[in-house]
């Protein structure tokens, strides 16, 4: 039986489809998110950003080059807003504020965070608890390098849930979640968000009071 992929949004330029965790962007062993999107909507697609394999949310795919291309340039120019949910069960060393700093390769295909900041990855971010011992985080990259947010997370002593590589609990998976997009679109500003479900931890998160005013994310103190 194959996988059948949520779409969010079917527009007249793009499709902006929910990534599973733990299923590879580009094929890998097995065929990888972009060729199953392709299968299940019938048609070619145009990968404009992407997320780590562990990471489950929102991905945007164009129906078109033209789309493509003026995507990828609000990419690269930082004018689509991307928000992120995560979880810890550890004690972070601040609560909200800002992660800035170089990254670097570091073993084993992960990278770690440099005091210096010639060219930083910068990351905002919030957080909430909402369970004995567990701390939830809502997280707004300003800058897009690879394993950014899991990296800033581990910087401030709370490592993702089942972020093994970088130092997280085990658990049943990497408890990042791609939660909403915001960007200007032909005249038009465009808001899209999907919470994260069927994963015990993000469940308990999102039906807890707390999470109240994270459900417009845009609507935070950026």
């Amino acid at each position: 039986m194959s996988l059948i992929l949520n779409v969010v949004c079917k527009h007249a330029d793009f499709y902006i489809i929910e990534k599973p965790a733990e299923l590879s962007f580009h094929s890998e062993d097995g065929p990888g998110f972009v060729v199953l999107a392709e299968r299940q909507v019938n048609e070619k697609l145009y990968a404009v950003h992407r997320l780590d394999k562990v990471t489950s949310g929102l991905i945007i795919l164009a129906r078109n080059k033209d789309a493509a291309a003026d995507l990828t340039a609000l990419f690269t120019q930082h004018a689509i807003d991307k928000f992120y949910l995560a979880i810890t069960d550890s004690k972070p060393k601040k609560k909200q504020g800002w992660v800035k700093g170089d990254m670097v390769k570091s073993r084993r295909g992960t990278y770690k965070l440099l005091v210096s900041k010639l060219n930083p990855a910068i990351t905002r971010f919030y957080s909430i608890s909402f369970k004995p011992g567990f701390r939830a985080f809502i997280l707004k990259p300003l800058s897009g390098k690879t394993h950014q947010l899991r990296v800033a997370l581990k910087s401030i002593g709370a490592p993702i849930l089942g972020d093994i590589a970088y130092t997280g609990t085990q658990s049943n998976r990497t408890y990042l979640h791609a939660y909403a997009l915001s960007f200007n679109w032909k005249g038009e500003h465009l808001q899209y968000m999907q919470l994260p479900s069927n994963d015990d931890e993000f469940m308990a998160l999102v039906q807890h009071e707390n999470f109240q005013a994270w459900r417009s994310p845009w609507q935070l103190d950026w």
